[in-house]
Order: structure tokens, then sequence, then C-alpha cells
């Protein structure tokens, strides 16, 4: 019952999108904001800029022009991310995208803000503030009962792992402002809609040799069983396709600069390491591979290495239609 009442209460702040559209004219340049000016933690924030110079000429003004967005709590600096290029229409305006993770640790709602501050022509410096919310959000806290092949696998300090681990990491800090495969709204990675576990449940994993950790649930669980098809949620790069420890066959997929979906414990993997594929194209068939109490595909979403709310990006997270 408690898990169907949180699942209620997410599909209802789905269905709650603040967007926001802002417009202000500065010294330099005409700027034009799409963004939401409130969220939940363990969702992400995503802009939308378009720039256009106040004074037209034969050049591009706007050439070599950078900016980047910044969260604050109560005038201190808690996150940043620059934008990066989506569109160049000659030397009239420029568009502008970036992204950032909010951490589903957050827990106070007032003083947040967030600030634009833009480069122009690669000198002239001009910052926009918008307003900005942060709302409450209750998650799930569970105990996992773990059997002895999955306490061992929990428990793992072997170099395989730790390799993992580290090549994991590096594919999810690398941020290729080229990579724009994905410019909408993600689809389901499987047909089911039954979830067994949801995103940032807090979990105390139990040991059958008697010992217990904490930690959170990066992703969303969908209970189906082993051999069901498992498609890419969103088009882009195969950046990882392979049998690791803890999560056994595993896809990694690159969508935007910093922006990656995971898909793990799948039983047949149909992509490799390099291969472009488009949305909703099938990537492998789900299993109980890795670590896992039944057979089950989890899919996860990161995004500048912290894991969001896969939710999120069901909706025109990118302002596309605009």
């Amino acid at each position: 019952m408690k898990k169907l009442t949180l699942l209620l209460i997410t599909l209802l702040q789905f269905t709650l999108i603040y967007a926001e559209k802002y417009s202000v004219k500065k010294d330099n340049a005409f700027y034009q904001v799409s963004y939401e000016s409130k969220a939940y933690p363990g969702d992400a924030e995503f802009v939308r800029m378009t720039v256009s110079p106040v004074k037209k000429s034969g050049k591009n003004q706007l050439k070599d022009t950078k900016a980047s967005l910044t969260l604050y709590l109560n005038q201190k600096k808690i996150i940043s991310s620059d934008f990066y290029l989506l569109e160049e229409k000659d030397s009239s305006s420029i568009t502008m995208l970036t992204g950032l993770p909010l951490s589903t640790w957050w827990d106070q709602e007032d003083g947040w803000s967030l600030k634009i501050t833009c480069s122009l022509y690669g000198k002239t410096e001009e910052t926009l503030e918008l307003p900005f919310t942060l709302m409450h959000k209750d998650f799930i806290s569970e105990t996992l009962y773990l059997d002895e092949k999955n306490t061992s696998i929990k428990t793992d300090s072997s170099s395989r792992r730790q390799k993992d681990i580290e090549k994991l990491n590096a594919i999810l800090a690398q941020i290729n402002t080229q990579s724009l495969w994905q410019k909408k709204a993600f689809t389901f990675p499987v047909t089911s809609k039954r979830r067994t576990a949801f995103f940032a449940d807090r979990r105390i994993y139990k040991y059958n040799t008697g010992g217990s950790t904490t930690g959170l649930h990066h992703g969303i669980d969908y209970g189906i069983p082993e051999g069901t098809d498992v498609f890419a949620c969103g088009r882009g790069k195969v950046l990882l396709a392979e049998d690791r420890v803890s999560t056994g066959y595993s896809v990694v997929i690159e969508h935007l600069p910093g922006l990656y979906s995971l898909y793990y414990h799948l039983s047949r993997l149909d992509v490799k390491e390099g291969d472009f594929i488009e949305q909703g194209e099938k990537i492998g068939l789900s299993g109980c591979t890795g670590l896992a109490t039944g057979p089950h595909l989890h899919w996860e979403v990161r995004l500048l290495m912290q894991s969001v709310n896969p939710d999120f990006f069901l909706r025109d997270f990118t302002y596309s239609q605009e």
C-alpha cells in the first residue's frame, strides 16, 4: 500500500510542470529563457536560452559567446554547468542548453536561486537572475534481505569490480559538447509499467552473514519476466555494453553532454560499444544477472555523474517544441 501511494504521488508530481518563459533586454543582447521555476529533489533543472544581439551587424556578433548556469542556496554557490550550443542562426541568434542535477538529499525549500552568466563575444559579461523553488518530496525506505550470492556480490572488493567502477565513472564524467543526440522527451525502456522499486529509495541491505549496509537506489526497477525486450529511451551512442560484477549485463548510452541512460541486469546484449542507436531501438533482453533478487530491468539516468529521476525526462525537458 505504501509503494502504491508513493507511485500515485510520483505520477501527480510528474504532471505538475512549472515551466516559465523569461525574456529580458540587457545592454548588449536580448535573452529568451525557458526553464522550470519549481522542481523536486532528484529531478534535473534544464534551461534553454536564445541570445540575440541588440544591434545587428554584418558580422557574427555572437561568435565565442559562452554562458553558465549556477544554483545558489542563501547566496552560496552549490553547483554549476556550462551551456552548450544547440542552434546557430547566422548572426541573428544562438540557442543554448544546459542542465543541473538536483540532489535527492536536499530538503530545504526556501533560499534557492538560479543565475545565468553570459560572456558575450568572449568578453562582455551579463547576468540573469531566475527565481527558483525546491519543493518537498518523500522517498520510500525499505530493507532488502540478500542471500549468499547477492551478499557475496555486494561485499565484493575484487580488482575486477574496482575496474568496473572506474570505467563507468570515467564514462559518466565525460561532457562532450558535440554529443547532441536526443533533443526531445525520452520514452519508456519497456512496455510494462509494473515497478518493483522506485528512484531514490532509501535502502538497508541485510547480509546473510549478519551484517548490513545502507544505500540509495539510483534508478527505477521494472518487474518483468526474463527475456523481455529492452529499448533505448533515446537516441544516442553506446559507451558501455558488458558484463559487470554488480550490475550484470549492462548498457550505458550517451544522449546529451553529460547525460546518460543506464540499463542493468540484462540477460543478453544486442548492442556493442560504439554503436549509434535510435530511440526505441532494442538493446537487449531483461534478466537477473548481477546483484538481483529477481528478474527485472533497472533503468537509471545520470546527469553530470549524479543519478536523477528518469521520470523527469519523459516530458519535453529541452523545450524542443518552443
